[in-house]
C-alpha cells in the first residue's frame, strides 16, 4: 500500500489519542480498541471538518470518514476485530435453572396464601388493600417491579482477528496497532534524565547551590523525623490514657496522621476524645428511650388532637342552639321591662283605663265620701279652737 502520508499520521494520531477506548485481551497481549461509530464521531469534531480559507473541509458527512478510515485500515494503524461472547459451562447453567425454579416456586406459594386471605376478608377491606397495593407499586417500581432483580453481570468476551477487514459505520470493534508516544511522557521521561544526570554531576556544582541543597536535604530529613515521632509518641499517648482509666478514654492526638488523606488534612483535627464507659451506655439506652417516648408522643398528641377537634365541633352546635334559646329569653325579659315601665309612666299620669266592675266602683265611691267627711272635719276643728 505504501508508507502513510504527514496528514494521515496527524489524524490517526488525533483518532488514537481523542477516540474513547477501551483495552482487553487478544490472542494472550493487552490491546486497545474502540468502536466505529465513535471515531467516525470523533473525526467529524475535528479541526478537519471545518473548512479553511480556499481549502476545502476533509470531512463533511460520514460517508467522507468512513472511507478515509478504510485508507488508515490499509496503512495497518488498526484492524478489524470479531467479539467472541464466553460461553457459560454447563454446570452454571444447570445451577441458574434451580434457583429460578426455586424462586418461581416461592412466589407462587406467597400469592396462593395472598389469595387465600383475601377471600376471607370484606368487600371493603378489599379496596383498601387494592389502594395500598397501588401505592406501593408507583413508588416502587424501579426497586421491586414485581419479580425480584437479577443482578446485571456484564457479559465477558474476547477478540479474534476478524477475516473481512473493512471499516463499516456502526458498532464493529476495531484494534489499534499504532501507538506513538504521548508528548506528556515524552516530557515526563526528558525531565527525568536530566535530573539524573545533574544529580550525578553534583560535585561541579557551586558551593553555594552544594550548600543549599545540603540545609534543604537536612530540614526534608528532619520533617520525616518528626512525623515519624509524631506518629510513635501519639499512640504511646493513647496507650497511656488507656491503661489510666480502665479503657473508658480513648483520646487521639493527630488522630489522621497515618490516615489515608491529603497532606493538609493529616494534621485535622488537633485530637479527638471518646468516653467508652457504663455512664455513655446509659446515655445511649436513654436516648434511644426518649426517641421512642417522643414517637409515642407525638403520636398520642396527634390522636388526642383529632378528638379535641371533634369535640370542639360538637360544642360549638350545642352552642349554637343555646345562644338562640338565650336571645329569645333575653328578648322577654326585655320587653317585660318595657311594658312594666310604661305602666308605671301611665299609673303616674292617669291615662290609663282599666275594666273595673260594679262591685268595686261602689267601693271606690264610698271610700270617697269617708275621705270628703274626713276633710270637713278636719277644716271644721281648727275654727273652734280658735274661737
Amino acid at each position: 500500500v505504501g508508507e502513510p502520508f504527514k496528514e494521515e499520521k496527524a489524524v490517526a494520531k488525533y483518532l488514537r489519542f481523542n477516540c474513547p477506548t477501551k483495552s482487553t485481551n487478544m490472542m494472550g497481549h493487552r490491546v486497545d480498541y474502540f468502536i466505529a461509530s465513535k471515531a467516525v464521531d470523533c473525526l467529524l469534531d475535528s479541526k478537519w471538518a471545518k473548512a479553511k480559507k480556499g481549502e476545502e473541509a476533509l470531512f463533511t458527512t460520514r460517508e467522507s470518514v468512513v472511507d478515509y478510515c478504510n485508507r488508515l485500515l490499509k496503512k495497518q494503524f488498526f484492524h478489524r476485530a470479531l467479539k467472541v461472547m464466553k460461553m457459560k459451562p454447563d454446570k452454571d447453567i444447570k445451577k441458574e435453572k434451580e434457583k429460578g425454579k426455586a424462586e418461581s416456586g416461592k412466589e407462587e406459594e406467597k400469592k396462593s396464601k395472598k389469595e387465600s386471605g383475601k377471600e376471607e376478608k370484606t368487600k371493603k377491606e378489599k379496596e383498601k388493600e387494592k389502594k395500598k397495593d397501588g401505592e406501593k407499586e408507583e413508588c416502587k417500581k424501579d426497586e421491586t417491579p414485581g419479580t425480584p432483580k437479577k443482578k446485571e453481570t456484564k457479559r465477558k468476551f474476547k477478540l479474534e482477528p476478524h477475516e473481512d477487514q473493512v471499516f463499516l459505520d456502526g458498532n464493529e470493534v476495531y484494534v489499534w496497532i499504532y501507538d506513538p508516544v504521548h508528548f506528556k511522557t515524552f516530557a515526563m521521561g526528558l525531565v527525568l534524565v536530566i535530573a539524573v544526570i545533574a544529580a550525578t554531576l553534583f560535585p561541579l556544582w557551586p558551593a553555594e547551590m552544594r550548600v543549599g541543597v545540603y540545609y534543604l536535604s537536612v530540614g526534608a530529613g528532619c520533617f520525616v523525623a518528626s512525623i515519624l515521632l509524631l506518629a510513635v509518641a501519639r499512640c504511646i499517648l493513647f496507650l497511656i490514657i488507656w491503661l489510666i482509666t480502665g479503657g473508658r478514654h480513648h483520646f487521639w492526638f493527630l488522630p489522621n496522621l497515618t490516615a489515608d488523606v491529603g497532606f493538609i488534612d493529616s494534621f485535622r483535627p488537633l485530637y479527638t476524645h471518646e468516653y467508652k464507659g457504663p455512664k455513655a451506655d446509659l446515655k445511649k439506652e436513654e436516648k434511644s428511650e426518649s426517641k421512642k417516648q417522643q414517637k409515642y408522643d407525638s403520636e398520642e398528641k396527634s390522636d388526642s388532637e383529632k378528638k379535641e377537634e371533634e369535640d370542639g365541633k360538637t360544642e360549638a352546635t350545642r352552642n349554637s342552639g343555646t345562644d338562640g334559646s338565650g336571645g329569645e329569653r333575653h328578648s322577654d325579659t326585655d320587653s317585660d321591662r318595657r311594658e312594666d315601665d310604661r305602666s308605671q309612666h301611665s299609673s303616674g299620669n292617669g291615662n290609663d283605663f282599666e275594666m273595673i266592675t260594679k262591685e268595686e266602683l261602689e267601693q271606690q265611691t264610698d271610700e270617697g265620701d269617708c275621705e270628703e267627711e274626713e276633710e270637713e272635719d278636719t277644716e271644721s276643728r281648727p275654727s273652734h279652737e280658735k274661737s
